[in-house]
């Protein structure tokens, strides 16, 4: 029997999970014995200065045995970020006006742009000209 062959019988149930730049595989696999167990793969896109692309992958392999476990400690915490941040996403790459604690400027610095927000705007009078 092939490698091929073999991977194709290993894997019993897939879901995939795209996420922008990343993609998230979920497998459930049998072992030798004929039981099954888990794999997380992350595959991330990277894209080369040529434009040509490339992959990194990432794999976790859960076993029954840590299934319980590994469900309460993702739960918890999810449950922590949530009860902390809330499920609003909040990042200057998903909110053009983010701003981190205590910075007064906003996420968008283009040192091309001559215009300035209306934080900077100062009224100027034609007769001080």
């Amino acid at each position: 029997m092939s490698e091929k062959d073999m991977m194709e019988q290993e894997e019993i149930y897939s879901k995939v999970l795209r996420a922008g730049r990343r993609t998230y595989f979920f497998d459930v696999r049998s072992t030798r014995a004929g039981d099954y167990y888990l794999t997380i793969t992350e595959s991330k896109k990277f894209t080369n200065d040529d434009g040509s692309f490339h992959y990194k992958k990432h794999k976790i392999y859960l076993y029954k045995e840590d299934f319980a476990s590994f469900k309460e400690n993702v739960e918890e915490m999810i449950d922590f970020i949530i009860n902390e941040k809330g499920e609003e996403v909040i990042s200057e790459r998903h909110q053009s006006d983010y701003k981190k604690e205590g910075d007064t400027t906003t996420s968008k610095n283009n040192d091309d742009d001559d215009t300035k927000g209306t934080d900077s705007f100062t009224d100027i009078n034609f007769e001080d000209i």
